[in-house]
Order: C-alpha cells, then sequence, then structure tokens
C-alpha cells in the first residue's frame, strides 16, 4: 500500500510538473506577442524648425536625421521636417515642443534667452568655445546634463543638433574702421552677441533667416549676421551689402539644437529612443564636417565670381568687443542663478581646453 501511495504521489507531482511548465509557456508566449507587439508599432512625429525648408546646412541637418532614424527603425518611427512658418513661425518652435504640440524640433538655444537666461551658452558665446571643444564639453565635460537640467522643466529633452562652426562677423553696407561706426548701426544679431552691440552703441535686431535679405535690400538694418559663406551666398546677401567681415567673435562654434517633447521620446520602445539619440550625434558630426568642406569654396565664389569686398574688424574693435563680452557675462553671472551654475562649468573647461590648444593647435597652424 506505501509503495503504491508513494507512487500516485510521484505520478501527482509529474503531473502538476507538466501542467505548470505548459501555463508558463502560454504566460511566455503572451510576454512574446505583447513585446512583438510593442515592436511592430509604428510612430509618426512632427519636427518644426528655424530654418526655411531644406535650406543648405541648417535646414538639411534635420531632414538627414529624419532619414535616418526612418532607415534604422526600418519605418517603425518616421518623422515629418516642417520648415519655418510651414507649421509654427521659426521663433516658436520650443513652445511647439514644450506644449506637445508637435514632438520635435530644431533651432537654436540663443533664440530663447527670454524665458531661459541660460540657453544662449548652449548656443554660442561671443570670444567662446570652438565647435570641437564645445562637443568636447558637451558630451564628456558635464555640459549636456546642465543643458538637460536647464528644459527638463518646460518638458523638453534637448540634444547636441548640429554646429555651423565659425562664423563670420557679417555683412554691413559701409566699411567699420572704428567704434565710432558701430554707434547707431542697426544689425540683425541674435544672443549675447546682441547685447555686446549694445554695449558698444548699436541696435541689435531679431530677425529669422528668411527675413534678412530683404531687410538688408529694404535699409531696414544696415549689417547681418548670418551664418558663414556656405550659406550666406545660398541667401545671396552679398546682392543686399557690400562689405564682408571675416572676423570670428560672436558665434566662435554655433550649436543647434534637437528639442524632443520629453513625454513623447518616454512613450518610445527603449531602441527607438537609442535611435533618436544616435541619428541626433550622427547629424551633429556630420553639418559640422559639411560647413567645413562647403565655406571656404563658397568664399572663393563670393570674392572671385561677385566680387564681395572682404575685410576684417581692426585690432581696436576687437579688443573693445572681447572688453564689452566680460561686461556682459559677468552681469549674467551675477544676475540669474542657472546661468552662474552653466557658466562656471563652461568657462573652467574652456580655460583648460585653452591652455591645451595653445600648446598643439595654435604652434601647428603657425608653424605650418
Amino acid at each position: 500500500m506505501n509503495i503504491k501511495n508513494s507512487f500516485k504521489k510521484l505520478t501527482l507531482i509529474i503531473v502538476s510538473s507538466i501542467f505548470l511548465l505548459n501555463a508558463c509557456g502560454e504566460e511566455k508566449n503572451s510576454s512574446s506577442v505583447n513585446v512583438a507587439e510593442v515592436a511592430a508599432k509604428n510612430y509618426q512625429w512632427k519636427m518644426v524648425t528655424s530654418w526655411p525648408k531644406n535650406f543648405p546646412g541648417l535646414g538639411m541637418g534635420p531632414e538627414r536625421f529624419s532619414q535616418y532614424v526612418d532607415e534604422m527603425s526600418n519605418g517603425r518611427l518616421t518623422i515629418k521636417v516642417y520648415g519655418a512658418g510651414e507649421l509654427v513661425p521659426g521663433f516658436e518652435v520650443f513652445d511647439a515642443v514644450s506644449q506637445g504640440t508637435v514632438q520635435m524640433g530644431h533651432s537654436g538655444a540663443y533664440y530663447w534667452k527670454g524665458k531661459i537666461p541660460a540657453s544662449p551658452i548652449f548656443g554660442a558665446i561671443p570670444f567662446g568655445m570652438t565647435a570641437t571643444e564645445f562637443n568636447a564639453w558637451l558630451h564628456y565635460g558635464g555640459g549636456l546634463a546642465l543643458w538637460q537640467e536647464l528644459y527638463q522643466p518646460f518638458g523638453i529633452v534637448p540634444m547636441a543638433g548640429g554646429n555651423s562652426g565659425a562664423q563670420f562677423a557679417g555683412w554691413f553696407k559701409k566699411e567699420i574702421n572704428s567704434m565710432e561706426d558701430l554707434k547707431g548701426l542697426k544689425m540683425r544679431i541674435p544672443g549675447l552677441g546682441g547685447e555686446v552691440l549694445k554695449r558698444a552703441g548699436g541696435v541689435p535686431v531679431t530677425l529669422t533667416g528668411g527675413e534678412i535679405f530683404s531687410s538688408l535690400q529694404s535699409g531696414a538694418i544696415d549689417a547681418s549676421e548670418w551664418v558663414g559663406p556656405y550659406n550666406d551666398l545660398a541667401f545671396g546677401f552679398h546682392q543686399a551689402a557690400e562689405y564682408y567681415y571675416s572676423s570670428v567673435w560672436h558665434e566662435t562654434g554655433t550649436n543647434l539644437e534637437f528639442l524632443v517633447n520629453a513625454k513623447a521620446l518616454a512613450e518610445l520602445p527603449s531602441d527607438l529612443q537609442k535611435i533618436v539619440e544616435v541619428a541626433a550625434r550622427a547629424v551633429n558630426q556630420d553639418m559640422l564636417d559639411e560647413y567645413n568642406a562647403r565655406n571656404n569654396i563658397a568664399l572663393k565664389t563670393l570674392v572671385e565670381e561677385h566680387q564681395v569686398k572682404l575685410r576684417e574688424f581692426p585690432p581696436e574693435i576687437m579688443k573693445a568687443l572681447k572688453g564689452f563680452t566680460e561686461e556682459v557675462l559677468a552681469e549674467q553671472v551675477a544676475n540669474d542663478a542657472g546661468f552662474a551654475k552653466v557658466w562656471q562649468s563652461y568657462s573652467a573647461f574652456l580655460a583648460s581646453m585653452r591652455e591645451y590648444n595653445d600648446l598643439t593647435l595654435k604652434a601647428y597652424y603657425q608653424n605650418r
């Protein structure tokens, strides 16, 4: 009897185990179906920009980003890109992303200094970092974490979205030979560069790229910075202003940004989130490469074919602009805790890079 009872118990255990394994298998299959359903789901996003649709350099960055994401996700995440004014005005990109009207935007951080005083640091600082230095600070010097912290209250995740490199001082209808020539000068120039110009006696004006040519032509402004030869040639500024100043001071390595709605990003599966991040990094480097390759060719076209008068600011003007920049930055640090926090990190990294680059690249350029 004991043997029979033992056998019955053993049989029950085996049968129960089989049922349990089958149940686990069904649960696993159910889980697999759910994962498959998530993986198969398609997402359609919209991206608004501050640039004309398909504009060389600036405008093509978002287009390439959309292409990369589509290809890497095998069509699971598609992003339709809109130029400035097609869906929202160029200066309303930040608000559109923050409010969730669209999932993404592409613009320049210095446009938001009215609502986030420290934002220009993530666009361009007069006499600041070069593109290479900035990318190093952003991704390996703590800059990105500070940027994310700054935008977090607005429900936005920022990512570097390209860099146009060192920008020319801009287009002028008259020669600039002394500080007196800057007084009363109406110039399109954004960010802290505009604050410095104001300190020098000029009148900074904020315009989107598409408004610059007509404003120069009509006399609404006397001068304008934009980007550099590659983009300036595309806009035909040489037809509206005679003098082109190469002196780099206000935007020494202009970082552009992808703005991602935090909620929309969190709703993506982890692999698509990583694709968005990697595509942004790819575009960030790709744009800088393109500007480095195209600017010199475009400059030769402007000078040799269109007889543009290339000029440099006199040393005394550069010295004065540098002094005004230091005053403006000191005021920003004193007036805004957020600016002071970011600036402490930025300026420390810049000092370190300046010392290292003086030993390496500066000496190399002189010897070359």
